[in-house]
């Protein structure tokens, strides 16, 4: 079906990125086709150079805190009810993790309850959660426009809601009415994943795209995505697959089965916007004979979650992530809520963007900077 000899893929890949970068040369303001006897660079040169120098920024392992260091004491005896899209979805789950520890450290309850990944099953959870009557709720990572009945029902009862991944921006949302929407810039997100595959290839790669069209957020995300690859020609999307996050598990290992027969040495890098993907197939290039250190070389656009860094600790199918700090979003939900309840203001912080390699995770099962726990409880001592 396709060659199996690393040495056989090794020069197809060699000999089609130089094909590609005998043709891009001239696009790419090198002045026409190369008459010297070294072979031309693929990419163009102004695009390589600034991807190249906003990943190296973006895996540097800084992880001192530049969150928040003042605010409002705690606020005694409140509840909040964590609404997930899915708690199959990791990064939905470690928010949820989060959550519940900031919870436990300022003296709040926390419910979290399952929306299962069906519209019905989100908008029957989240009219529990209202039922329930906390003092605040979250919505864990779905689209509150799926759920606009109940979110008017939560602002008539005047209970504060809280996004993760619910809107497209962080910050505060009029409409739907949130407090505060945490997550990192997508636009930062999308940026910072195409960059790498741009700066690792040197402007040559074939690229399958994994994305769930269902959610607004992570459309959102892959359509910035494909535009930043754009910006060079010698990375081709060869294909955008939309697969819902809940079917993941039973569709991504037959779509890869699909990709590689339709592409075979063509597909070079992989990225997803959350990691879930590569978990479901890894399977599918085992069985194909790939190489578990790539091609393709994968790359989650989110969320970091343990697997994920397994996966890339080991490189076995997957070799970087862009993964959100899901403990430290939750310790800033919990925060977000107290200044809510205190009749303050959102804190206004948005986590930077970092990439995460084997050669900078340092065997490390998530991206948890360090300094927000001690902060934010010295922000709720008083």
């Amino acid at each position: 079906m396709y060659p199996k000899d690393p040495h056989r893929r090794t020069i197809l890949r060699t000999a089609a990125l130089l094909t590609a970068a005998a043709a891009l040369v001239a696009g790419c303001g090198g002045g026409g086709p190369s008459t010297g006897a070294a072979p031309p660079k693929a990419g163009c040169p102004g695009v390589l150079a600034a991807a190249g120098a906003a990943v190296a920024q973006a895996e540097k392992a800084d992880t001192s805190w530049h969150g928040p260091t003042t605010g409002p004491a705690a606020v005694p005896g409140k509840s909040i009810v964590y609404v997930a899209q899915t708690m199959t979805n990791p990064g939905v789950a470690g928010v949820a993790k989060g959550i519940q520890e900031a919870a436990k450290a300022i003296g709040w309850r926390v419910r979290v309850i399952d929306g299962d990944g069906t519209p019905a099953g989100i908008q029957a959870a989240l009219s529990q959660a209202i039922t329930l009557a906390p003092s605040g709720i979250v919505i864990g990572g779905f689209d509150p426009q799926l759920t606009s009945q109940q979110m008017a029902r939560a602002e008539a009862a005047r209970i504060p809601v809280i996004g993760w991944h619910a809107v497209g921006s962080p910050g505060p949302s009029e409409h739907p009415r949130l407090f505060t929407n945490v997550t990192t810039k997508v636009e930062d997100v999308a940026r910072i994943s195409a960059d790498w595959i741009i700066a690792r290839s040197k402007g040559g790669a074939g690229v399958v795209l994994f994305t769930d069209d269902s959610i607004p957020f992570a459309r959102n995300k892959s359509e910035l995505i494909r535009k930043e690859l754009a910006t060079c020609p010698g990375v081709r999307l060869l294909s955008y697959e939309n697969i819902p996050i809940p079917d993941a598990a039973s569709r991504t290992p037959q779509a890869v089965s699909s990709l590689l027969s339709r592409f075979q040495d063509e597909w070079t890098y992989s990225v997803a916007i959350n990691d879930l993907y590569f978990a479901d197939a890894a399977p599918a290039l085992r069985a194909a004979g790939e190489p578990g250190a790539g091609p393709p070389f994968n790359i989650g656009a989110g969320d970091g979650d343990p697997s994920a860094f397994q996966r890339i600790n080991s490189k076995q199918f997957q070799a970087a992530t862009v993964p959100e700090p899901l403990n430290q979003q939750g310790w800033q939900i919990i925060d977000e809520f107290n200044r809510a309840f205190a009749g303050q203001p959102a804190s206004g912080y948005v986590a930077p963007v970092h990439i995460a390699t084997s050669e900078n995770s340092d065997g490390a099962t998530s991206w948890d900077p360090s300094g927000y726990r001690e902060a934010y409880r010295r922000i709720w001592a008083g």
